[in-house]
């Protein structure tokens, strides 16, 4: 029986992870390409061959989205997998008419095939959208642990922008294993909080070995957080899944993919926010929750902010850097900064648009949505250097840091800078500590 041609549409990300675990090994299937998107400057390299695996002795060569049409025809596939994540239903399906329309099929794969299973119990963060709050989720998450006396080991979501065969595993224990690996702003901003805390967090490619690294981790390992990027669901088999809802963007729980299917699969779902969403932004979310997961325990939270120098804002012309995915992908319209600049009086919110150079400049093109906030995009070194030049041409009073991490560190702003920070405030009971203590003593009874 021949082998079927299968080009695996993705992000890099999501796309290898559900090569590695369904296709790789299996001679039913050849795929012949993958198609990569959503991420600047990361198609025109090879899945190499020391991931692929012997069916793919010269590796599998990585096109850019828009040439899906014309690869299907020259290599007559027969079957497209979606396998990236926070795309609108409509998007989805408009992708699923294309690969049609060329003559494949359009296929999504779900957890059954695609979740690999710990021998630790693991936890896993994720949300209906990018932008809704793990981050503070999973360091909230991280401390009661802690707490409890547990060691944890974070395993993030992949984000593989450089050499995929260097990035296989990744381990972070220490600031200086970000430099070592060369990790971009996206990266620092997921692994750096888990650093600063004294936790290990893995990253990389190949989730089968990273997953086996982390039970095995020197430091120890009594339960894996799965820290999850954009809306996507776990790569691990979670025993506690917690779901992240924004109530700025309710309905989209329900609208995008594949955050509904987080919010279906969720023991419990976080509606963060409510400090700053409209109450009829609220209700609709918890009457979602009640149509689709009536069983998940509901956990109303707030991510209060706070920041440094709150007399650099009041009464200035401020400029606001907010976090890159969550304004482009994520299509929020508001940040952590933007809050601040209200909170705390800014006289005006000033336009960097005119003021944009070379990858920043791209990036509004590309997402006019965005607005007069800057998103904070550093997936490359010349991504970097242009966002360094933007901030430097802006004439404004004041800048407004509401990355996770700080950006001075990152990159030289001329201007006065301030960094807002926030973390995860649960309100009333059921709290993460309750469900968590429940939980953990659960586990240690069944050992």
């Amino acid at each position: 029986m021949s082998r079927q041609n299968v080009i695996i549409i993705g992000a890099a990300g999501r796309d290898f992870h559900n090569f590695n675990t369904y296709y790789r090994d299996d001679e039913r299937y050849n795929v012949v390409a993958f198609t990569a998107t959503q991420i600047p400057d990361i198609h025109g390299r090879k899945y190499p061959a020391e991931l692929a695996g012997a069916l793919y002795p010269n590796g599998i060569p990585i096109f850019e989205q828009k040439e899906l049409p014309h690869l299907i025809k020259e290599y007559q596939v027969d079957e497209c997998v979606f396998s990236y994540s926070d795309l609108h239903y409509e998007a989805v399906m408009s992708l699923s008419a294309i690969v049609n329309a060329a003559g494949a099929n359009f296929m999504l794969l779900g957890p059954k095939h695609t979740m690999l299973k710990s021998k630790k119990p693991v936890i896993a963060i994720c949300a209906t959208r990018t932008g809704c709050g793990k981050s503070q989720t999973s360091r909230k998450v991280t401390e009661i642990l802690m707490q409890l006396g547990l060691k944890v080991v974070a395993v993030r979501h992949p984000m593989p922008y450089g050499d995929l065969a260097a990035q296989k595993v990744q381990r972070f224990a220490s600031i200086e294993d970000l430099a070592e690996h060369k990790c971009t702003i996206e990266e620092m901003e997921e692994y750096e909080p888990y650093v600063d805390r004294g936790n290990v967090v893995y990253a990389g490619v190949d989730y089968a070995a990273i997953l086996r690294e982390a039970e095995n981790d020197p430091q120890g390992c009594d339960v894996i957080l799965w820290d999850g990027g954009n809306n996507d669901f776990p790569f691990y088999e979670p025993d506690l899944m917690i779901t992240v809802a924004d109530p700025h963007r309710a309905g989209h729980e329900l609208a995008y993919y594949p955050g509904e299917v987080n919010m279906r699969i969720a023991h419990v779902i976080i509606i963060n926010k409510i400090d700053s969403a409209a109450p009829e932004q609220i209700q609709l979310v918890r009457d979602n929750i009640r149509k689709v997961n009536p069983a998940a325990i509901v956990i109303d939270a707030a991510s209060p902010i706070r920041v440094d120098n709150p007399e650099l804002i009041r009464g200035k012309r401020v400029l606001v850097v907010e976090d890159g995915p969550t304004l482009t992908h994520g299509d929020m319209k508001i940040g952590a900064g933007t809050l601040a600049a209200q909170k705390y009086g800014a006289a005006e919110i000033v336009d960097p648009r005119v003021h944009a150079v070379g990858k920043i400049r791209e990036t509004f093109e590309i997402y006019p949505e965005v607005g007069k906030l800057l998103p904070a995009m550093g997936y490359s070194p010349q991504q970097t250097a242009d966002l360094a030049a933007t901030i430097a041409n802006v004439d404004c009073d004041a800048v407004i840091i509401g990355t996770p991490i700080d950006l001075n560190r990152i990159v030289k702003i001329k201007q006065p800078a301030t960094r807002v920070h926030y973390d995860l405030q649960e309100i009333g009971t059921p709290d993460l500590r309750e469900v968590l203590v429940g939980r953990v003593n659960s586990w240690k009874s069944s050992t």
